[in-house]
């Protein structure tokens, strides 16, 4: 399966965490939507995601040492929509610059809500706003 993702993320207190070439960024609580793309493999991608060991290689590995995975969203699709999405949410929510976008010229690919069932509404009509149909991640 291909396609494009968006972990929403719980934080339940403030953190400083180095994220790799980043440096330290300060996390408030709250819920954050980490938005990626799989175009070889999604359920590996995601699951690799969920798992608790794993080598730090992205952003998002690093704030997943200390932030739990709420839940997972996903669309399936040929194309990389995770900018188009990004761009979406960036319209509506703050962002920690730089996060998960090294590799294209997004802001973020991070955002931030102090409520995830806020987040978790706009990620979904971000979705379908750029031709994806929202679904939510069953364990593979």
């Amino acid at each position: 399966m291909r396609g494009t993702y968006t972990l929403l993320i719980q934080l339940s207190d403030d953190i400083g965490l180095k994220i790799g070439s980043l440096g330290e960024i300060d996390f408030e609580t709250g819920a954050y939507a980490y938005v990626g793309s799989a175009l070889k493999n999604l359920n590996k991608r995601v699951e690799r995601h969920l798992r608790e060991e794993k080598n730090l290689h992205w952003h998002i590995d690093y704030l997943l040492t200390e932030a739990p995975i709420n839940e997972v969203l996903y669309g399936e699709g040929e194309e990389r929509k995770e900018c188009d999405i990004a761009s979406v949410l960036a319209e509506k929510f703050p962002s920690i610059e730089g996060f998960g976008a090294s590799d294209c010229q997004c802001k973020s690919h991070l955002f931030y809500s102090k409520e995830i069932s806020v987040l978790r509404k706009d990620v979904t009509s971000s979705y379908e706003k750029v031709g994806l149909q929202p679904r939510t991640w069953e364990n593979g």
